[in-house]
């Protein structure tokens, strides 16, 4: 299956999903987004790490040493892809006791899951679960203008092939199907509370 849309995200929110450490993205839109509001515009994406917009503060202790401050504007020349994810769930909230319920399910201070919550305060939160799967061999991507500025979805110039047959994902999975089943049960119920 040839996989051309991705998902921009910090990247080490991208190291944390491909590792198998959350299966979980909060989401509001970006500035550039259609019409500002946060779509899932594909059910299967490709993960595109970003770096610019990334804050050791606003991370758990756990991640903070993995940020290293770049420029307004810095991009590598090329970006490394290293996974993939099928959008399983698609969950809206605009409930702050339920963003604060899903502080185990992400890597972000709850300062962070707050302030997206606030902001445009009109929309909800999306809180999108991943099945991620690891490619078997990163991917190196030119970096392209088009794929700059505050957006969440970008169309590669060329795709990815990726494995579509169920044994191999498995093998691939970040997070084996049973635990995830039980992280993704987990997060309906907080979800629910």
């Amino acid at each position: 299956m040839l996989i051309t849309t991705a998902l921009k995200e910090w990247s080490v929110a991208v190291d944390a999903l491909a590792n198998g450490e959350t299966m979980v993205l909060l989401r509001k839109g970006g500035i550039k987004e259609q019409q500002g509001k946060f779509v899932a515009q594909a059910k299967q994406v490709l993960l595109f790490p970003t770096f610019e917009h990334q804050q050791r503060e606003l991370l758990k202790p756990d991640y903070q040493a993995a940020v290293h401050p770049v420029e307004p504007g810095w991009h590598p020349q090329a970006i490394t892809l290293k996974a993939w994810a099928e959008i399983t769930h698609v969950f809206l909230t605009d409930e702050a006791d339920k963003v604060a319920a899903l502080s185990a399910f992400h890597i972000w201070q709850p300062q962070l899951a707050q302030s997206r919550l606030k902001w445009k305060p009109q929309q909800p939160l999306y809180v999108l679960a991943l099945r991620v799967y690891r490619l078997p061999e990163p991917v190196s991507v030119p970096w392209q203008s088009a794929y700059g500025g505050c957006r969440s979805w970008i169309e590669l110039e060329a795709g990815v092939e990726v494995s579509a047959e169920v044994g191999a994902m498995e093998g691939e999975a970040a997070i084996a199907t049973p635990q995830y089943l039980a992280q993704l049960n987990a997060l309906k119920s907080a979800l629910a509370a």
